[in-house]
């Protein structure tokens, strides 16, 4: 490995050696270093953990069935009530899902003939208590 020349012609050009030993004096210092790291992190303690199956106990929020009949009757859960007791029921429902409860789910079942406005007027009554999972119940069509 020359470094310099007294041949002024060879002087100007680039030198086209590369230096090897940097580069393998780091890559030693990563090796070193992979080597002593490798082993903490496979370590690991052995452990025969117990086996039991069981489901997540999920709370099931609660559900209401509203149902209208044809001359515009509610029923909470099969039970009849006036529009004021049904929104009353509505506002402690709401209540409950203020003080931390889960949202119910509200089934509206109304019949065909119903009046729209009845349907509405529960609709509404539900919604200015903060209940807001309303679902409507129909019957499929027979093709």
């Amino acid at each position: 490995m020359a470094f310099a020349s007294f041949d002024r012609r060879a002087g100007a050009a680039p030198l086209a050696e590369i230096n090897m030993v940097p580069l393998i004096d780091v890559m030693l210092v990563l090796l070193v270093i992979f080597i002593v790291t490798a082993p903490l992190l496979t370590h690991a303690v052995k452990l025969e953990l117990p086996r039991a199956s069981s489901q997540p106990n999920l709370p099931r929020p609660d559900k209401i069935e509203i149902a209208l009949d044809a001359a515009g009757q509610r029923y909470w859960n099969g039970e009849a009530l006036t529009r004021e007791a049904a929104a009353a029921r509505f506002v402690a429902a709401g209540r409950r899902v203020a003080e931390g409860g889960g949202q119910p789910e509200i089934h509206l079942r109304a019949d065909e003939a119903t009046a729209y406005r009845a349907v509405a007027e529960t609709l509404a009554d539900a919604a200015r208590a903060g209940l807001m999972r309303i679902g409507f119940v129909s019957r499929p069509e027979r093709r």
